[in-house]
């Protein structure tokens, strides 16, 4: 395995990436596969099925009460159906502060596992029981795992890789959000799963990418972070790097690892209600809680959960409609692999803004071809356009940023408060937009999308004046860039700048385990 032997180096010199190990690449991979990859995938997968589903309700509903289900309930129970996946995302976020802090992040993504299998076979069984609340019960466990998932995932990511490849891999997390979706439109075809006696084979499969994990993620190290400022394990810490890294000499990572542990002798996880009360990061929890707000509220879960009836607004036939439907995976799929090759080039600024506005855009001519469709016959596939370009400017910046930058706002102690914050946030954006948009969109009709521009412009308005550049930068340097807006100087800026600064000149000691001591 990667793990154990010395691990080849991956030369990408093309792209402007550094060196790229193949445990790097192995962790990052089977890291989304198992993880950001079934959260995507559960938020397309029940857009096929729709009708069939509604159906074995009606048909459960009418074998129990004696007649059939009404539509407004109907509604009610889909809505809840697709939105308690939000829900479980919720307490999945308050757990992993829990979890991790026994566990660590490795152990916690491969604990979520059972979650995921559970739900599944909940899911899998339901039609054949003709329990509907199986159904309902599954989504809302599924939901806990992609609640611990995309927490867990881009902390562990984030502290196995060096800062000038930390925005590369942090993309990783998006593009397997995106090939989750576009696997979830793929096999919901009718020609694949999409038919009303295979559709809980639907839920079914989510056990492979589960079981995959949990059987391939022992063999690669814990993170080095952890292990160095939460467990004092020198040795483990400089052996993972090693690994992660693919070379003898991680000198140079771990003297930035020991600054951030100077000014951290007594390391302990800061709580939820000290980081709100922290004036050094109180500018930058505002700005990931409204990047993360944005991310939720800018209508693209919208168009993932009710594709279906947005294309048949648009005027495509029923017939077409999952075939169009699956060109949005492959959209989503390709801006975000791109996005993951030039952000570090780029920079994240001009991805999330550039992002934010041109959907702000596109939302607004999606607003007016919707009102024109009835009188010109090309107007549809206008329509179809603008909902492609909204994915594509979706998923090249605002569809992974947000995670980035919570991984690189805040310390070591203070990232599982900040992921728990900034998660609730995700979750209950998330549940607002899977339950009341239905509803939205039956009062506002062709004028709901204009809501979802004006919340793009208002996030990419105020990330223009707010947010620094974090590329390449150091967490001392990304809080000194925020020192001025919170009237508040870190107290470990001079130590940890006078670190880096001289990093390059100082040896790794054999034992300096007294830099760490509490």
């Amino acid at each position: 395995m990667c793990a154990v032997l010395s691990p080849p180096i991956v030369s990408t010199p093309t792209l402007g990436w550094v060196d790229w190990s193949c445990s790097l690449i192995v962790a990052s991979l089977v890291g989304a596969f198992g993880s950001s990859f079934l959260y995507g995938y559960n938020l397309s997968v029940v857009n096929a099925p729709t009708p069939y589903i509604k159906a074995f309700y009606n048909e459960s509903w009418e074998r129990r009460h004696g007649h059939p289900i009404d539509s407004d309930t109907l509604t009610l129970l889909w809505s809840v159906t697709v939105s308690i996946f939000a829900i479980g995302g919720l307490v999945g976020t308050f757990l992993v502060k829990v979890i991790g802090k026994f566990l660590g992040r490795k152990n916690t993504l491969l604990v979520n596992n059972g979650f995921g299998i559970f739900a599944a076979l909940l899911m899998a069984c339901s039609l054949p029981a003709g329990a509907l609340e199986m159904l309902i019960v599954g989504r809302f466990i599924m939901g806990v795992d992609g609640g611990i998932a995309l927490s867990a995932l881009p902390m562990y990511l984030s502290e196995i890789s060096p800062k000038e490849m930390r925005g590369s891999l942090g993309q990783v997390t998006a593009i397997f959000i995106c090939i989750g979706v576009f696997a979830g439109q793929l096999l919901g075809l009718p020609e694949l799963l999409g038919k009303e006696s295979t559709w809980p084979y639907l839920f079914g499969v989510i056990v492979i990418p589960a079981l995959v994990q949990l059987v391939s993620l022992p063999f690669l190290p814990k993170s080095p972070h952890y292990l160095l400022l939460e467990k004092h394990d020198q040795e483990g810490a400089e052996k993972a790097f090693r690994t992660f890294l693919g070379k003898e000499d991680v000198s140079r990572e771990m003297q930035e690892v020991l600054a951030e542990s100077r000014v951290q002798r007594n390391i302990r996880l800061v709580s939820v209600l000290e980081l709100l009360r922290s004036p050094f990061v109180r500018w930058q929890l505002i700005t990931a809680v409204i990047s993360m707000a944005c991310y939720q509220l800018s209508g693209l879960n919208a168009i993932w959960f009710y594709t279906n009836s947005i294309f048949g607004k648009a005027g495509i036939t029923p017939e077409k409609i999952p075939y169009i439907t699956l060109s949005t995976g492959g959209i989503e799929t390709l801006a975000a692999v791109f996005s993951g090759l030039v952000i570090e080039r780029m920079g994240r600024r001009p991805l999330l803004i550039g992002g934010f506005g041109l959907m702000a855009l596109f939302f607004g001519i999606l607003t007016i071809t919707l009102m024109l469709q009835d009188h010109v016959p090309w107007i549809p596939y206008l329509s179809i356009l603008c909902i492609l370009a909204i994915i594509a400017a979706f998923c090249s910046g605002p569809g992974g940023i947000p995670f980035i930058l919570t991984s690189e706002f805040f310390q070591q102690a203070q990232r599982p408060a900040a992921f728990t914050v900034v998660g609730t946030v995700n979750w209950l954006s998330n549940f607002t937009i899977g339950l009341l948009f239905p509803f939205i969109q039956q009062s506002l009709d062709t004028y709901c999308f204009l809501v979802f521009a004006a919340i793009c412009f208002a996030g990419a308005l105020y990330l223009y004046f707010v947010l620094p550049e974090t590329k390449n930068r150091t967490h001392a340097e990304i809080s000194q860039a925020f020192a001025k807006r919170n009237k508040a100087y870190p107290p470990e800026g001079k130590t940890d700048s006078a670190v880096t600064d001289d990093k390059m000149n100082i040896q790794l000691e054999p034992d300096s385990s007294s830099a760490l001591e509490n």
